[in-house]
């Protein structure tokens, strides 16, 4: 973080040096965000002799952009985890570059940019931030697009390896430790027809090879994972619909066949500017090793944590299927504080023996209940608090291999973002 300072520093220095031909920005941004958090069975349920967990994890961050007529630069870096992780007198940092892209507008709506950075669409499902993670998510990857007031069409290409391979033989394989594919190749179209209705469409080809590094030597087949989808949303007078409808079709790296499927509604009425009402329904296909073809789906790298309950139980690695019926109420008690509450209902997609003796199934997993308050205490400084209780039944002790798991698991968190803009000058 102190040499990025350094390099910070310099940049400001030589802004005079640049033309004054054409108007240049330069905005300087810190990010500085601990969290606290309870785990009495977060992410994965405790069993009766298991003791909860309390840890503060924190993210600080700092970011540069700097723009002028068809081109753009982004810049971040971050130190990322747990307070007492590191000694005192670390000489070793652990630092990471999170963006470093160049966007160039090619004109006419073009545009290209390339480089590390973060991919969202739509609503964050397949690709996604992860900004709640304390990391979040980014990926080396190059963007060409066109855009304008009523259509926006991006490619996306992406080749990845674990380091140079030069002098390594038939050492082409990618080790796990990095990225999670090798190479992805993604298309994405949004028709903005009006304000109350747009519609999207995304193809998306991820290749993923098994190598080992322990037997560089032996060349291992990229196996193909395709997806492709949509997504349509509508809103008018306080009502709100979003649909979305994604396939799965390829090879697993056991080389399967793959036959996969997911759909999402999400439908929410605000009744004034003070209550919102929110029904949603999510059902992901799932995997239960009868038939010839895997039908899990891959939830891929999107934001999970928004969708399947905040306990994070189920994604990214959940193969049993999900449908998740929501109910949440959003509650704005003041300009600067807002209350919501969402209750979830969970069941696989696929039969799980809960008794073999009995041969009893069940898909019943169970419910969760999440709260949050959130707080604009001033400007740039943001307080998110929250309280989840999550009610296993026996299919969920099966699914997740606790046999004695609590019949309550519960977490608590609060969370303190201050993230302001340092520097924004123009010249």
């Amino acid at each position: 973080m102190k040499k990025l300072f350094i390099i910070l520093c310099g940049v400001l220095l030589c802004i005079p040096a640049f033309s004054q031909s054409e108007e240049n920005s330069l905005t300087i941004g810190a990010q500085i965000r601990p969290r606290a958090e309870y785990r009495n069975g977060a992410m994965a349920p405790l069993g009766e002799n298991d003791d909860p967990v309390s840890l503060i994890n924190n993210r600080a961050r700092l970011s540069m952009e700097y723009k002028r007529e068809k081109l753009s630069l982004g810049f971040s870096a971050q130190q990322v985890g747990v307070w007492g992780q590191a000694s005192g007198t670390e000489l070793d940092g652990t630092a990471m570059i999170n963006e470093a892209w160049a966007n160039l507008g090619l004109g006419n709506g073009f545009f290209l940019k390339l480089g590390r950075q973060a991919l969202s669409y739509d609503d964050d499902r397949l690709l996604g931030t992860l900004d709640w993670h304390v990391s979040g998510r980014f990926h080396d990857a190059m963007k060409i697009g066109y855009e304008d007031s009523k259509n926006k069409v991006h490619f996306i290409w992406a080749y990845n390896q674990n380091g140079d391979k030069l002098g390594a033989g038939k050492g082409g394989n990618f080790y796990t430790g990095g990225q999670p594919y090798k190479t992805m190749q993604t298309l994405w179209y949004q028709l903005i027809a009006d304000k109350s209705f747009n519609a999207s469409f995304l193809i998306m080809n991820v290749g993923r090879q098994a190598g080992n590094a322990s037997d560089p030597d032996v060349k291992r087949e990229v196996k193909k994972l395709q997806t492709f989808g949509t997504n349509l949303s509508y809103q008018a007078s306080g009502f709100q619909l979003y649909g979305t409808l994604y396939f799965q079709s390829g090879k697993t790296l056991g080389d399967q066949d793959i036959s996969a499927y997911m759909w999402a509604l999400n439908a929410s009425y605000a009744f004034n500017p003070v209550w919102k009402v929110t029904l949603a329904s999510d059902y992901l296909s799932g995997n239960d090793g009868t038939s010839d073809k895997y039908k899990a789906f891959d939830v891929l790298y999107g934001t999970h944590h928004k969708f399947y309950g905040t306990m994070d139980y189920y994604y990214p690695n959940f193969t049993r299927g999900l449908w998740d019926n929501q109910l949440g109420v959003t509650f704005k008690a003041s300009p600067k504080v807002t209350l919501a509450l969402n209750c979830h209902s969970f069941k696989t997609t696929t039969d799980v023996t809960v008794d073999v003796e009995q041969d009893k199934q069940s898909r019943s997993l169970g419910s969760e209940m999440d709260f949050q308050l959130t707080w604009n205490i001033m400007k740039d400084v943001t307080l998110v608090g929250g309280y989840s209780a999550m009610f296993g039944k026996d299919a969920m002790k099966v699914v997740k291999g606790v046999p004695d798991a609590k019949g309550r698991q519960d977490w608590l968190w609060v969370s303190l973002n201050v993230n302001p803009k340092v520097l924004i000058t123009k010249w």
